[in-house]
């Protein structure tokens, strides 16, 4: 994929016939879970049938996110499927530090991305951004980090949020994704949390169905009105270089261009 991925979709590992629907559901990247969405007795089902699966290209990039390092399922995950030809990158749940990538970053030569579900992971966030060339992307689990620090409110994540998006840019890793909006007929409240993640410095979001994949998208593209203000400081920029002020009084310099040119290479997704 030549573009930045916005929508990351989420599917069950133990259901082959969501995956296959998943596939085509407009996804930029999904996502088999072999985690938290499949119930102990149906790990080994849900790991055969991913590794069946992933024995073959699929049409969009498929990452599976395997069992945590230290579960009884992990290294058996990881056996089965760090070879397959139709897998394009794995997912690490409750990372804590940064030894456990280099653990499996010695066993596959997949492309690794990190979730931190706890404090500690989130203490270490820098620390496992750069544990290892493997690692491609770092990101929050939400779900569990709220259980971890006991936060009641949106708002306790705010602090969390922000640490993962400076510890990706530090490391030079793509902008994280949002974690998942776990209400999924609350479109409204979605697209609300988008633009808020999106005004954080997150890019794009995990889903969980596919209803929920052009909220993200819309969220998370340039307005025609960003669209319009970021053309007109790319003609002032070719007419004159350095810091200058619009005729409007806006304010310009290098990094207000350089803002302008991401928002305008977002936009070509349309």
């Amino acid at each position: 994929m030549t573009r930045a991925p916005l929508t990351w979709l989420y599917v069950p590992g133990d259901r082959p016939a969501v995956v296959a629907k998943a596939l085509v559901a407009g996804a930029d990247v999904v996502v088999i879970d072999l985690e938290d969405a499949v119930a102990q007795d149906r790990k080994e089902y849900a790991r055969a049938a991913t590794a069946d699966l992933l024995t073959e290209l699929q049409p969009v990039p498929v990452h599976v996110r395997v069992n945590a390092p230290d579960s009884p399922w992990a290294a058996a995950d990881l056996a089965a499927l760090a070879a397959l030809p139709g897998l394009s990158g794995l997912r690490l749940p409750k990372v804590t530090g940064p030894e456990q990538i280099r653990q499996v970053a010695a066993v596959t030569p997949v492309p690794l991305y990190a979730l931190l579900e706890s404090a500690l992971g989130v203490e270490h966030a820098y620390a496992i951004a750069t544990a290892h060339p493997a690692l491609r992307g770092i990101a929050l689990g939400e779900a569990d980090l709220r259980a971890d620090l006991g936060v009641r409110a949106d708002a306790g994540l705010d602090w969390p949020r922000s640490r993962v998006v400076v510890a990706a840019r530090a490391a030079r890793l793509p902008p994280p994704p949002q974690s998942v909006h776990p209400d999924i007929r609350d479109l409204d409240g979605l697209a609300a949390s988008c633009a808020h993640g999106r005004a954080l410095g997150f890019l794009g979001r995990a889903a969980i169905h596919p209803r929920q994949l052009p909220v993200i998208e819309r969220a998370y593209l340039p307005t025609p009105a960003e669209i319009e203000h970021a053309e007109t400081i790319l003609k002032a920029a070719a007419v004159k270089e350095g810091a200058q002020a619009l005729p409007d009084g806006r304010f310009i310099d290098a990094a207000v261009v350089a803002m302008a040119r991401r928002a305008l290479s977002s936009a070509r997704r349309r």
